[in-house]
């Protein structure tokens, strides 16, 4: 199979598979088969085009102009084989969670749920192989449109306003910040094709860049940068599988995915390093970055205490890029896919709790890992990785990020890593050690309120499988790391 082949497919493949899935959706055995086969086809898709990228081969495809010059076509560069390996791969962990999650709690319209799961991916395989703002943009509002049913799941009247603040954001940045954003570089350039130390340079100049900039930044919601991040808290009504999409597998990455794109490939990084007025970015991204550690640390809702970890592990990939040095953008690509490991563990574990105990709250978890001793336990790796110790994938991007930040004399982003990685344990520490060490509750001298135990196998077994990467990813992190230095490194 050709390369432009694979590419192809690799978008077709989920399209199809929601097709199948909603047809089967009255034989949920067959339905759930249809969504794990479809999942592995994606990764196997997916992987075989790894090899490629690494000996330096960009391969493309193209679905034709819509005007001229103006074409939807993917091209598969490191940062974008990144994004779609992980998210491939995570989403086949996500199906089967998504499995014991959606039977364990009797979810209704289970079909409807795996269709637009399905239709999600396809949009990120698009967003993470585009070759073009165009193709990007396209796909990027389909992600959005896709995930809102998902979103809107439970039909209450708090998730359709969720819903409507997710919607709403998401699409009015994209509309009034990002398409203006690509209309002016089109106009700038003539082109709207990414390329190597970026298309701007000498195109556009002074307090211009900064504004474009803006433009840009603001406009990429997903990315989450305050104050544009309140979909994301908003959207915890969903269900766990669903938090995991956003936060892990799509939603989120495809926001931060399109901020390290566009600032390598549309700015360039020593474009953006020679302009006076483009250098607030890391800035903003160092006091999102705080802002919300603190906030988590003031929320009891473990989901949105999650959340509110999200946006501040985030912020580490905006920060790291726009430090603009080679080790940080390596940083910015590792943490990519050491996030996405490490949050979806979180979220599964969350998601675990809820149905085994019905406990949702933070203060409600003592004692609990001695009745869920595989969920805290993977629970625990997952928020290592977020506070960036070995042996977890978050300890190497973290790592190269500080390497950045101190390579290139910014001391100023060195405190703010040290600062929200003290945050960081802060809030997810206590957790753990609840769990573990504090003794649960008891009724008026009777007998352990909890009488649970884990949750149902699938649930469990995806937990540990993404916990299992998390660590993985520590001890061969080879692929991911050259990957991440041919996308400073050139190669194109």
């Amino acid at each position: 199979m050709s390369p432009e082949t694979t590419i192809l497919l690799s978008i077709a493949v989920p399209l199809a598979g929601a097709g199948i899935i909603a047809v089967t959706g009255s034989r949920p055995n067959l339905r759930e088969a249809a969504t794990l086969a479809t999942a592995g086809a994606l990764f196997l898709l997916v992987a075989s085009l790894v090899p490629d990228v690494l000996a330096g081969e960009r391969p493309s495809a193209s679905l034709g102009e819509m005007l001229p010059g103006l074409a939807v076509a993917f091209r598969v560069e490191p940062l974008g084989m990144i994004f779609a390996a992980v998210a491939s791969f995570l989403w086949i962990v996500t199906s089967i969670y998504s499995i014991g999650y959606m039977r364990g709690n009797a979810e209704h319209d289970q079909t409807r749920f795996y269709v637009c799961f399905a239709i999600a991916l396809s949009n990120t395989m698009g967003i993470a192989f585009s070759d073009n703002l165009l193709t990007l943009f396209i796909f990027y509002e389909g992600l959005t449109l896709s995930t809102y049913p998902l979103v809107t799941h439970a039909g209450t009247p708090e998730a359709m306003r969720a819903g409507r603040t997710y919607l709403g954001l998401l699409l009015g940045t994209s509309i009034g910040l990002q398409l203006l954003a690509i209309l002016w570089t089109w106009s700038a350039t003539g082109t709207l094709t990414f390329a190597t130390g970026g298309i701007l340079a000498g195109k556009i100049e002074g307090p211009a860049v900064g504004v474009l900039l803006f433009l840009y930044m603001f406009g990429i919601g997903k990315a989450a940068l305050m104050p544009i991040h309140r979909w994301l808290p908003a959207a915890m009504v969903a269900p766990t599988p669903v938090s995991a999409l956003l936060h892990a597998v799509a939603v989120v990455k495809a926001g931060v995915f399109t901020v390290v794109k566009v600032l390598v490939y549309v700015f360039g990084l020593d474009f953006l390093a020679a302009s006076a007025t483009g250098q607030w970015l890391p800035y903003v991204a160092a006091f999102t970055l705080i802002a919300a550690s603190v906030i988590a640390l003031r929320q009891d809702n473990l989901k949105r205490r999650l959340a509110y970890s999200t946006i501040s592990q985030l912020s580490y990939v905006v920060m790291a890029a726009a430090i603009l040095a080679p080790l940080s953008a390596i940083g910015a690509a590792l943490h990519i896919a050491a996030h996405a490991f490490g949050k979806i563990t979180l979220f599964f574990a969350a998601g675990s709790i809820s149905t085994a105990s019905h406990k949702t709250e933070v203060s409600q978890l003592d004692g609990i890992g001695r009745r869920m001793p595989w969920t805290m336990g993977a629970f625990a790796v997952g928020a290592l990785s977020m506070i960036g110790v070995p042996p977890t994938a978050g300890f190497i991007s973290k790592w190269y990020i500080l390497l950045g930040a101190l390579d290139s004399q910014h001391m100023v982003f060195v405190a703010v890593i040290v600062g929200s990685t003290l945050l960081n344990a802060a809030y997810f520490l206590p957790i753990v050690y609840a769990a573990f060490f504090r003794a649960p509750p008891r009724a008026a001298g009777a007998a352990a309120v909890d009488d649970h135990g884990e949750a149902p196998f699938a649930i469990v077994l995806a937990l540990v499988i993404s916990a299992g990467g998390t660590v993985l990813l520590f001890f061969f992190p080879g692929p991911a790391l050259e990957l991440a230095r041919q996308l400073v490194g050139g190669g194109e």
